[in-house]
């Protein structure tokens, strides 16, 4: 069966449709900057083919959740429900051909993936008697499956990309058609754009977002500028389900309306007398806000509850920690931090999450509140990282490569110890896998080019050897590395301690 979803009209003004069946098998791709009418195309494509599929929407700013009064959708509010539900809700959503709309809206970015990638991974997962045809659109995709990483964890960032990398890649045999919209192609993965068979591309100003919708459409170069001259709702469409030839079209007017309309211009109200006095007036009283409950920190009250009952004590008198007491106590921090090195693929998790176990391990064995804060954590750990102990890091033989650490970011300053270390001992140069491991990454590109940014600072000279070894040589040090092999995939065993995950 054929369904022609009237999409608006062409240049020409003759209708333009979009073949709903074919859109099934092929997938689309909607591109504009924000304001181009994105959302609107959207609510267009969804409204008219109501009737004839299901539907979820994953609606990062709440702005479809009008579909549901309308058009029957279930709203799914995913601040209120766990991953766990949520993958639940996608699962029964999926076998009862349940049309819904996931609102993202209040979570954070972090949240907001790992919200979205598990209720498509319920979608995703269902048996294969519930593979029935649906359409999954997902508004603000660059935010959900990045081209690079962002401010979010790596493990969320990748939750989400693999859903979404499921949906585009692997959802059409089980009858998952996915649209995605984005602002930018450049922030979008490319695995996940390059699935979509179907485009329609909107108004655009930067040359590379222009020079890439006019690629994917089959455009020349010269013809690119065309996107600046793009009204709002103007789009070019390309695709089996669109046009077998660039086609310009408009969206036609749509039934519900978002939440969060475009802003427009309104008169001033009239001045009033007694403005500063409202204006300035004295803010209420801190203990008037409504304060919002937070988890029990269980941990944080037994604690509490500790170091009450020693205060009750006449004779619980706080004394100033003795030479030895300090140095047991310094040696229990470091065990500590080992303990969270070992974890598995701690090289490569976020700075807050290593912190947040380190301060538990801390409290489990009853440090209370001598625990070390954020910024004492981030020097202990880059001096892990380059292998160092608290007393090798506080011999005066290392003061001078702590201050040439300093003018690094504060990233890479673990791996110039490193390097510093291996240089001062003269074993071999650490190959590119210990760089990047120390540096939290996978890429060995990457490790070299943070050697090539650390030479250009003026701090290090690198150079090869006849067997194609590499040396480093610490500048005003003359510290050097013995040669080492760029490609080895682990250090010699007497530099173990600095390949210790982060």
């Amino acid at each position: 069966m054929t369904v022609a979803i009237e999409m608006g009209h062409a240049t020409a003004g003759a209708p333009a449709t979009l073949d709903l069946e074919e859109l099934l098998a092929t997938r689309l791709l909607v591109q504009g900057n924000s304001g181009s009418g994105k959302s609107h195309l959207l609510r267009r494509l969804l409204e008219q083919s109501a009737p004839w599929v299901q539907q979820t929407i994953i609606d990062p700013e709440g702005d479809f959740v009008a579909l549901a009064d309308r058009f029957g959708h279930l709203l799914i509010d995913a601040e209120d429900h766990t991953e766990r539900g949520l993958q639940v809700a996608g699962e029964r959503a999926r076998i009862h051909r349940v049309s819904t709309v996931l609102n993202l809206e209040g979570l954070d970015a972090e949240n907001q993936m790992r919200r979205a990638a598990a209720f498509l991974g319920g979608l995703f997962d269902v048996a294969r008697d519930h593979w029935y045809p649906m359409l999954v659109v997902v508004d603000e995709a660059q935010l959900f499956a990045p081209a690079v990483a962002g401010e979010v964890s790596d493990e969320a960032r990748k939750l989400s990309l693999g859903a979404m990398t499921n949906l585009m890649c692997r959802g059409r045999k089980r009858g998952l058609a996915g649209i995605i919209a984005t602002q930018r192609l450049a922030k979008l993965a490319k695995n996940v754009a390059a699935e979509a068979s179907n485009f329609l591309m909107g108004r655009t100003f930067l040359d590379i977002d222009m020079a890439r919708a006019a690629d994917l459409l089959g455009m020349e170069r010269r013809q690119a500028e065309a996107f600046r001259d793009l009204e709002r709702g103007q789009f070019m469409a390309l695709g089996p389900a669109l046009s077998r030839r660039p086609l310009g079209l408009r969206i036609g007017p749509t039934e519900t309306t978002p939440r969060n309309a475009t802003p427009r211009l309104m008169p001033l109200p009239e001045a009033t007398p007694d403005a500063r006095a409202i204006i300035l007036a004295a803010p209420p009283p801190e203990n008037n806000r409504p304060q919002r409950r937070s988890p029990p920190d269980l941990l944080g009250q037994l604690m509490a509850a500790k170091t009450a009952a020693l205060e009750i004590r006449p004779e619980a008198v706080e004394q100033p920690l003795s030479a030895e007491e300090l140095a047991e106590r310094r040696e229990r921090v470091d065990r500590i931090l080992r303990a969270v090195m070992a974890e598995p693929d701690s090289g490569f998790r976020a700075i807050g999450v290593l912190y947040q176990e380190f301060v538990v391990r801390c409290r489990i064995e009853g440090l209370g509140s001598d625990v070390p804060d954020l910024g004492d954590f981030r020097r202990m750990l880059t001096r892990a990282r380059a292998g160092l102990g608290s007393d090798m890091a506080e011999d005066d033989a290392w003061q001078d490569v702590s201050v040439r650490a300093s003018l690094l970011p504060e990233d890479m300053q673990g791996v110039f110890m490193m390097i510093a270390r291996a240089a001062k001992e003269g074993w071999p140069c650490p190959g590119d896998a210990a760089i990047a491991r120390a540096y939290g990454s996978h890429s060995l590109r990457r490790a070299r080019r943070l050697l090539t940014y650390i030479e250009e600072q003026g701090l290090i000279v690198c150079q090869l050897d006849g067997a194609g070894r590499r040396i480093v040589t610490l500048v005003e040090l003359a510290w050097a590395t013995a040669p080492g092999d760029p490609n080895a995939e682990e250090l010699p065993a007497e530099q173990g301690c600095s390949s210790s995950p982060p």
